[in-house]
């Protein structure tokens, strides 16, 4: 069935490495994930499931009037999101077997295989759902793909809502089922306390977003070291939609563009100032589907703020060092102001001098160690990586040494994102990611980096067996 004469296995027959796609999707058969959620959950869990997928998400939106949600700011929901006019595709990123026999054909040599309908897993505000559909998601996930291992690694789902949990989770998906990639929850909706005391009805709707870094209600150290221990490198791939201004009720394009970059962006940073980087210095992170872009306007805000805003520079800054004479005096000569003025400024001024900071606090980049601005470019550029998709031009900057602070490249991976709207052509992704390199804004080696290099980096230098028995180990054991 599997034909090679495509644009994608042209550019693959005229590289001298293999290309791993670092971002792959399934689009998992419902009907045999059941069959695992009830024998993980029992009936009681199944039906609960199918209750929720009833009322949740896309059927809650369509289940509301106009009236209803515009009342309670329901974003409108994805739709339509998998390719459907070319048949032969929409069965091949389901049927592991069917991808594994047209992987020539899509220029690819290995794929790290992320879920569709199990990315919401680790999400679920129930507990006990949550907890069974991810681990039945990831037994799923490990059997099916297991026959073709030599060339696909199905990630296992990781909830995050309390680090027992996750540690349980990365101990089963990886001790027990063998799996070598994961995908962690990027952040948790936790409610409020305030308006869980005052307003509990109303508590669902009011929430603040943990992302396992800074200021997090647990202390995640322990599930850190427990994936450096069992050799996985945390990524993310969490959304924003319905989040600040992406609550269209009308448009889901509005709420989707840079929805995925927003939660990156938001558990980037929090990782970064909340030390973790520091305090776990093998660890690498991945971020998918949001692109560079995003990366390299925080990398660059990073280190302005630290020019600006790091423990010594803060002082400029403090009211305590106005001249409260020369500024009245300047007031009253520039200002041509009466002296009741001249009395309320004086009064604004010595109030302002005499709000104290805590000491300890005036150092916000004290968990993260960093005391010279190279060291923000050492933390990033080592520890964090970027999923970004073919047809995104922004992957070029990634690359741009000149443009980028520092000097710094930014190790950006090469992720697919077949299955999703975003790929009509499965075929064609590779092609279209080379196209920046024909057009002059990525190079030969950007490019072998890109595809090849950094995914091997995260994966390989966070486990150097990964690639042990796949069709790319004596390729990828050259970097190693």
């Amino acid at each position: 069935m599997a034909s090679t004469q495509t644009k994608s296995a042209a550019v693959r027959a005229r590289l001298d490495h293999p290309v791993i796609d670092a971002d792959g999707h399934t689009l998992e058969f419902k009907p045999d994930f059941l069959d695992y959620l009830k024998q993980v959950g029992g009936a009681k869990v199944h039906d609960q499931f199918l209750a929720w997928s009833d009322r949740a998400g896309m059927a809650r939106w369509y289940r509301m009037t106009w009236e209803e949600r515009r009342e309670w700011r329901m974003a409108r929901p994805p739709f339509w999101g998998s390719p459907t006019r070319n048949t032969l595709d929409h069965a091949t990123v389901t049927l592991p077997a069917l991808q594994y026999e047209r992987m020539g054909e899509l220029g690819l040599d290995f794929s790290v295989v992320y879920p569709t309908m199990g990315l919401t897993f680790p999400h679920l505000p129930d507990e006990e759902l949550r907890r069974a559909c991810s681990r039945a998601h990831n037994t799923h996930q490990a059997e099916w793909f297991r026959p073709y291992a030599d060339r696909f690694a199905p990630v296992a789902v990781i909830p995050m809502h309390t680090p027992r949990e996750a540690i349980e989770e990365l101990e089963f998906a990886v001790r027990e089922l063998g799996m070598k990639a994961i995908l962690m929850a990027g952040h948790v909706r936790r409610p409020l306390p305030g308006v869980m005391k005052k307003a509990p009805e109303v508590a669902h709707s009011a929430f603040w977003l943990d992302t396992f870094g800074l200021d997090s209600e647990y202390d995640y150290d322990p599930v850190w070291a427990r994936c450096v221990e069992l050799k996985v490198a945390p990524t993310f791939h969490s959304g924003a939609m319905g989040w600040g201004s992406r609550t269209s009720v009308t448009n889901y394009v509005y709420n989707h563009i840079g929805h995925f970059a927003e939660a990156g962006h938001a558990v980037c940073k929090s990782l970064f100032l909340g030390g973790v980087t520091r305090r776990f210095p093998t660890l690498k992170f991945a971020f998918l589907e949001g692109g560079a872009g995003w990366a390299c306007n925080l990398f660059a805000a990073l280190v302005e703020h630290w020019e600006k805003r790091n423990r010594a520079s803060v002082e400029n800054f403090n009211p305590a060092n106005l001249d409260h004479e020369l500024m009245t005096d300047l007031f009253r000569r520039y200002g041509r102001m009466p002296e009741e003025k001249i009395e309320q400024l004086k009064t604004a001024l010595r109030k302002a001098a005499e709000r104290c900071e805590d000491p300890a606090m005036l150092d916000e980049w004290a968990k993260c160690g960093i005391e010279r601005e190279e060291d923000i470019r050492d933390l990033f550029v080592h520890n964090f990586y970027f999923c970004c998709e073919a047809d995104d031009r922004m992957n070029a900057l990634a690359f741009n040494a000149k443009m980028n602070p520092l000097g710094a490249r930014f190790k950006a991976l090469f992720s697919s994102d077949i299955g999703h709207w975003d790929v009509p052509d499965i075929t064609g992704t590779v092609e279209e990611a080379y196209e920046l390199v024909e057009e002059g804004l990525m190079t030969e080696e950007d490019f072998r980096d890109f595809v090849f290099a950094n995914p091997v980096s995260l994966l390989a230098g966070t486990n150097p067996e990964f690639f042990k028995g796949t069709a790319i180990e004596k390729e990828t054991a050259q970097l190693t």
